[in-house]
Order: structure tokens, then C-alpha cells, then sequence
């Protein structure tokens, strides 16, 4: 039996590849720390030496990836994204135009700047853009996103799996140039456009955002005042029951106008102390059965007031996120981040429940309320996919935009003309986005994706392994089996099971997997590695059909008011689609023989 070849690490190496897909599908555990443990297994258990372990920290494509977030930064804090997108969105005239020039926008800005900010940037626009047009913004997010992620495939700097894939191929003595993938992204850019406004515009469902389905976040909110010299003067907000209520909310407490938002349970009240809850409004009776409060009269601090001090935020919670998989009580939101949850949003629907003790998820949308530093101080943090300021969301336009894009284009005319390393343009890019101002010393810093350099850099081990203990060699050998040995069927299975992990994994570590698997296919069958190469690069791109499939599908879930099955049903053609223009071109582009 050819499985009783593999030998002791063979095994060890298929064990541990086992537990990574298991864990990282059950998205239980954060993806950098699973792919960081499987790496560190392969290490002690004497698979990989330490400089084989470790050199996807060393990889040129994965730093050129942690350059290029800098470069990005430039860009994002100039605002050029957004002028470029306002510049070419300009004032929609009905569905179909709409949707041409999103998706004309978001894949040609996507080309050039990595995916995800493209789509945080403009997923606001087209929220502004949907309420003035009086179109549902279901109908237009889904189908920006799936442009973003198809205009990535046309350059080698468009997405970060572009640049894993050529730092893998330059270990094996080959590179891409930055246009190399311009031959398949294009065709699977025009045959993906041309669905979504086609039959994809028909399956698109009519929804509400998870804001609109809030409609009036006042009609959430009850406001309370403290009696003067009432039996509540002096105790704590613990004493005085309010942290126990059933169906409402503590949110903040407003003290001589300045509102106090995070509050503690040992904060004493005063008399005058305003309180704001949020819940079921039915359970106002519970607060009225305590003495010493009394119903506001003045209601001047709503929520949905504009002042100095609060504005009402949309934010989507990341995979990765700390309160994660915790209720909002037990992540002590409020103390982490300074802001109260409103409302909260899943498959397209309101949570009705009681905030407290609702268990938070990946793709939930959250309606905060907060100061207006929250938005600041968070729209790139990697707990949140999306955060967006509801009452200020008109696109910044600075001096210093010329200057970023200016150093975006040399980036790519070096690259091209010049024949210049990416890796060296990125860095020379990223410098004069810092000496230039486009962003400072800080911006830059925070600017790096450190989760997301740790789960590439790890995967590359598991790459290693495969490919060192021959576990590569033998799925590719299987793969070939079930194909015939038949070099365009064998490609066909390579995309197609490319494909599924990217679903169900993260898009790069779907690259790095498969990879040493459809090199060691190409070896066996004698034939040109590029057409699995480039397989391997589009199959981890295509996550359509579920929202964890790809970040920026989860960014788009809740203020479009998608469901699950909104991504089957509208990205399962798309991926045939894909797949079929995918395996029609690559071949004939770049020949077996």
C-alpha cells in the first residue's frame, strides 16, 4: 500500500496538517496561534530544522506583504482612496449604473492597493451613496466585494496571496513579474463583472443594513434621572440594582454634561445624574420599580443627537477579535473599548435578546455608541473588520493625496519598467510615504498586520515539511490517480481542492498548502509548473460562497444584511464561473509543454 511508504515525519507532518485544517475550520482558536503550534510541533518533533521552520519569516513576498501595509497607510491617511473612489462614483443614476461603476472602481483600485482597505473605505461610500440613491445597499456591497478580490488577481501587489505564491516560486529558482498575473486576472475580472450584472443581479437580495434595521435607535433607549436627595444619592451603581436588570442596559451616565460612558459597578450616584439604558423597551416598568428614579423630562441626550462628545458607530467583529466567541457582558465591552453597544445584527437580523448576554461572532454588526475618538482610535484595528462613524461618513480629501498616489505609481513603473525587486520598491515606497508625511512614524507601525505576517510566515513551514518528508509528492501522486494522470484534469482537482480550503481556511494559508502539492504534481507529470501555479494563486482568491471564505466577505456581511446562504446562492455561479475561465486560460497562456 503506497501510504505504508511515508515514513515516521511523513506522518507526523500529515498529523499536524490534519489538526491545523481541523482547528482552523472550527475557528475556535485564533489562525495565528494554530498555524504558530503546528509550527512549533514540526520543530521539537525534528521534522524542520530551525532555519526551515523559520524561514517564512525571511521570505521576500511575505516581507514585501509587511512593507506594503505601510505603503497602504499612505494612501488610506491622505485619503486617495476615497478621492479616487468619489472621483469616479460620482452621482448614481439608477441599479445598473450603480453597480458598473462600483465594480469598475473597486477592481481597478483593488489591482494596486491590497483588497481589504479597499473595500473598508468603500463599503461607507456605498452606504452614503445606496441612501441617496434610494437603492438597497444589499445590492451593491456584495457585488464591490467580489470585485475587489477578482481586480487583486490582476497584479502582483493587488493581494497578499499574490505575493506568498511568487515567494514560494522564487524558492524554486522561478519569480512573477508584476503584471505576470494580469493575463488570468483580467478575463475572470470581465466574466465575474459581467455576471454579477447579469444573472447576479437578479439573485442579489433586497435587504436592510443592520443599521437600517435599527431604525430609530432612540425607540432602544430609555433615559432615567436621579432623584435629588432620592434614597440612590451616594450608592454605587451596583447597590442600586442597575447592574442586574433583565432586558436593559446601562450605557452611559450623564454628570454636568460630560458624558461618562464605561462606567464602573462601584461608581456612586448623584442627584441630577442623568442615565441612559438600552434593551427591550417593554421593561421600563423595572426601572420605574426603583425609588429614586424618575423618567427624564429632558431629552435633550439622545442618542441620535450630534454633540461634541458621542456619535452613534457601525462596527463588523473580526475572526480574530478578543470578544469573540464571548457574550458582551463577559468581554467587558464597555471597559475595553469606551463604547456601549446599541444593538447588534446576524444574518441579516436584529438580535433581540438581552445585549448583556448575547455571545458575540465573527461578521456580527455592532451599533455603538460612543466618543468620537472610538472611530479614530479603532477604524484599523484588527478586532473590527469595518468601523464606520453613521453621522460623518463623507470620504476626507488632503494636501498630501497627490504625494501617496504619486508614490503608488512609481512603485508600480519601477516594478515594471525598471525591473526593480518588490521588495526593495516597496521599501523605497514606504520611506517616502513616512518622509513625506503621507503618514507618520506611528500611523506606519500600527499599519502592519503582525497576526496576519505570523500566520503566513508560519504556514510556510508546513509547506516546507510536505514538501521535505515527500507528504507533497504522495498527495499529488493521489491527485493524479483520481485525474488519470491526465495533467488537465490533475489541474482541475488542484484548483477545485484550492478552492474548498480557501472556504473553509484563510486564503494563504490555502496557498502555502497547496503549492509543494501542485509543484510535486507538475514534477511527476513531467509538465511546466506555471499552470498550477497560477491555479494555486486564483483557486485562493476565490472564496465567494461563505462569508469566512474571505476576509472582506465578513466586512460587507452585516451593513449589507446578508445572510449565509446570500453567499451560496449569489457566490456559488460566481466561483463557477471563475473556476471554469480560470482552467480555460491558464493553459493556454502557459502551455503543459
Amino acid at each position: 500500500m503506497v501510504m505504508m511508504e511515508l515514513g515516521a515525519q511523513a506522518w507526523i507532518t500529515l498529523g499536524v496538517v490534519i489538526a491545523v485544517l481541523v482547528l482552523l475550520a472550527s475557528n475556535r482558536v485564533g489562525p495565528d496561534m494554530v498555524l504558530a503550534a503546528g509550527m512549533t510541533v514540526l520543530l521539537v518533533s525534528g521534522v524542520l530544522k530551525p532555519a526551515e521552520a523559520l524561514g517564512g519569516f525571511a521570505n521576500s513576498g511575505v516581507m514585501t506583504v509587511a512593507v506594503l501595509f505601510v505603503v497602504v497607510a499612505g494612501l488610506r491617511e491622505t485619503g486617495a482612496i476615497q478621492w479616487i473612489a468619489a472621483l469616479v462614483l460620482g452621482k448614481p443614476r439608477g441599479l445598473f449604473l450603480a453597480q458598473l461603476r462600483l465594480i469598475v472602481a473597486s477592481s481597478s483600485l483593488s489591482a494596486f492597493v491590497n483588497n481589504t482597505p479597499v473595500v473598508a473605505m468603500l463599503t461607507s461610500a456605498t452606504q452614503a451613496w445606496s441612501k441617496e440613491a434610494g437603492l438597497a445597499p444589499s445590492k451593491l456591497l456584495l457585488p464591490m466585494n467580489y470585485a475587489t478580490i477578482l481586480g487583486g488577481l490582476c497584479t502582483l501587489i493587488g493581494t497578499s496571496t499574490n505575493l506568498v505564491v511568487d515567494g514560494l516560486l522564487r524558492r524554486q529558482g522561478m519569480e512573477l513579474d508584476m503584471f505576470t498575473p494580469v493575463w488570468v486576472g483580467v478575463p475572470v475580472v470581465v466574466v465575474g463583472a459581467v455576471y454579477m450584472l447579469t444573472l447576479g443581479r437578479w439573485l442579489l437580495p433586497e435587504r436592510k443594513s443592520a443599521v437600517e434595521q435599527v431604525q430609530d435607535a432612540r425607540q432602544y433607549t430609555v433615559e432615567m434621572v436621579v432623584d435629588e436627595n432620592g434614597p440612590l444619592v451616594g450608592r454605587s451603581i451596583e447597590e442600586a440594582g442597575l447592574r442586574r436588570l433583565q432586558q436593559l442596559y446601562l450605557v452611559e451616565l450623564v454628570r454636568e454634561g460630560r458624558v461618562l460612558g464605561a462606567i464602573p459597578p462601584q461608581y456612586a450616584l448623584r442627584g441630577g445624574d442623568q442615565l441612559v439604558f438600552v434593551g427591550v423597551i417593554d421593561s421600563l416598568v423595572d426601572l420605574r420599580r426603583i425609588k429614586g428614579l424618575s423618567p427624564a423630562t429632558n431629552q435633550v441626550f439622545k442618542l441620535g443627537i450630534r454633540d461634541s462628545q458621542r456619535c452613534l458607530i457601525e462596527a463588523v467583529i473580526s475572526r480574530v477579535s478578543p470578544v469573540t466567541g464571548r457574550t458582551i457582558r463577559e468581554a467587558r465591552f464597555r471597559n475595553r473599548y469606551n463604547a456601549a453597544v446599541i444593538a447588534v445584527s446576524r444574518n441579516g437580523q436584529r438580535i433581540p435578546q438581552k445585549l448583556g448576554d448575547i455571545v458575540l461572532r465573527a461578521g456580527d454588526t455592532l451599533l455603538l455608541e460612543g466618543g468620537r475618538e472610538f472611530a479614530r482610535q479603532h477604524r484599523y484595528s484588527r478586532d473590527f473588520l469595518l468601523v464606520s462613524e453613521l453621522d460623518d461618513s463623507t470620504p476626507p480629501q488632503h494636501a498630501r493625496a497627490p504625494y501617496a498616489l504619486a508614490i503608488l505609481a512609481g512603485l508600480v513603473v519601477s516594478t515594471t519598467l525598471f525591473d526593480v525587486e518588490t521588495l526593495n520598491a516597496a521599501l523605497i515606497a514606504a520611506a517616502a510615504m513616512v518622509l513625506l508625511r503621507c503618514c507618520n512614524q506611528g500611523q506606519a507601525r500600527r499599519a502592519v498586520d503582525y497576526q496576519l505576517i505570523v500566520i503566513i510566515a508560519c504556514s510556510f513551514a508546513l509547506g516546507t515539511a510536505m514538501e521535505k518528508t515527500g507528504l507533497a509528492t504522495y498527495v499529488a501522486g493521489t491527485m493524479m490517480g483520481y485525474a488519470g494522470g491526465n495533467p488537465l484534469w490533475t489541474l482541475v482537482v488542484v484548483y477545485v481542492t484550492t478552492v474548498i480550503f480557501t472556504e473553509l481556511l484563510t486564503n494563504n494559508a490555502a496557498a502555502v498548502l497547496m503549492f509543494p502539492i501542485g509543484m510535486a504534481a507538475a514534477a511527476q507529470l513531467g509538465v511546466n509548473p506555471m499552470p498550477f501555479v497560477m491555479c494555486v494563486m486564483v483557486g485562493a482568491s476565490a472564496g465567494f460562497m461563505t462569508p469566512i471564505g474571505y476576509q472582506t466577505n465578513l466586512m460587507v456581511y452585516g451593513p449589507g444584511g446578508y445572510r449565509f446562504m446570500d453567499y451560496v446562492i449569489v457566490g456559488g455561479p460566481l466561483s463557477l464561473l471563475v473556476g471554469i475561465t480560470t482552467l480555460t486560460v491558464v493553459p493556454l497562456v502557459w502551455p503543459f509543454h
